[in-house]
């Protein structure tokens, strides 16, 4: 399984509207895309405004090339791009321990 983690800025002004907007989108576009695991949102308690958009996805190439390269990935943007102070950060992780 694959983590993809997205760093998140918005105006903390427009938190209520952005937070409607990323669990919606979220719900509805990405979790009908291929190898979609599931997802968490986090808000900073330190830092009004960002988020952590973390996906969990069956493969890479399920997020880099069957969700980006497809028409959801616009139609996600379009929900919550307009929020967008700046590109969202993006990294992908994988797992090297937990605890049980």
């Amino acid at each position: 399984m694959i983590l993809e983690h997205a760093d998140i800025r918005i105006d903390p002004a427009k938190a209520a509207d952005f937070e409607a907007a990323i669990l919606r989108g979220a719900s509805t576009v990405i979790a009908m895309a291929k190898g979609f695991q599931g997802f968490k949102v986090n808000r900073s308690i330190e830092s009004p405004g960002r988020y952590i958009l973390m996906i969990y996805w069956d493969t890479l190439e399920d997020h880099t090339v069957g969700f980006r390269q497809s028409p959801a990935f616009a139609e996600w943007r379009s929900i919550v791009g307009p929020f967008f102070l700046q590109p969202p950060v993006v990294e992908h992780l994988e797992l090297v321990g937990k605890s049980e």
